[in-house]
């Protein structure tokens, strides 16, 4: 691992650049007028107020339909930095929750989406990739695709938990 100190210089001569501020202020505007999308779009579902914008980790918004609050559940659009891509994450309200459908999902064995090894300092239940290495000169179109993948692995997440009892 780098030293602070060598890695700072290597910050600041990036920073000098340009390029880093010029990206990463583009992607969250972009973060912003998506979670704006789904909040405008989806007004019967629950869209975070708020984005948090992360460590140049992983910036995400939540998404929550009524069906996957009411088990104390959400998703979440995230975008990972380093893997550069757009995932969309289940993940429950607080450990216990987590804990209780990653067990379900583990005991299930449902193939549908990625379940996490281990939760063990992780956030998500299940993930699926929406955008590996996404395309931001068609902003309409990543969106479309976002919004989509979104939609469609939260109704897929509902219906399988719908048919089974808890």
């Amino acid at each position: 691992m780098t030293s602070l100190p060598i890695a700072m210089q290597e910050y600041h001569t990036q920073l000098k650049k340009g390029l880093i501020q010029q990206a990463y202020k583009g992607l969250m505007d972009y973060m912003l007028e998506l979670r704006t999308h789904f909040k405008n779009k989806y007004a019967d579902n629950f869209v975070s107020g708020t984005l948090y914008f992360g460590y140049m980790d992983m910036t995400y918004f939540a998404f929550i339909p009524d069906s996957l609050k009411e088990r104390g559940l959400k998703a979440a659009v995230v975008f990972l930095h380093e893997a550069f891509r757009f995932e969309v994450w289940l993940s429950g309200y607080n450990k216990q929750v987590q804990q209780k459908y990653w067990q379900f999902f583990k005991e299930q064995n449902w193939q549908k989406y990625t379940l996490l090894p281990s939760l063990e300092g992780e956030d998500a239940i299940l993930t699926h990739v929406l955008a590996e290495e996404p395309d931001f000169s068609d902003l309409p179109a990543l969106t479309n695709r976002i919004e989509r993948g979104t939609v469609d692995f939260a109704a897929e997440v509902e219906k399988y938990l719908s048919g089974h009892a808890f």
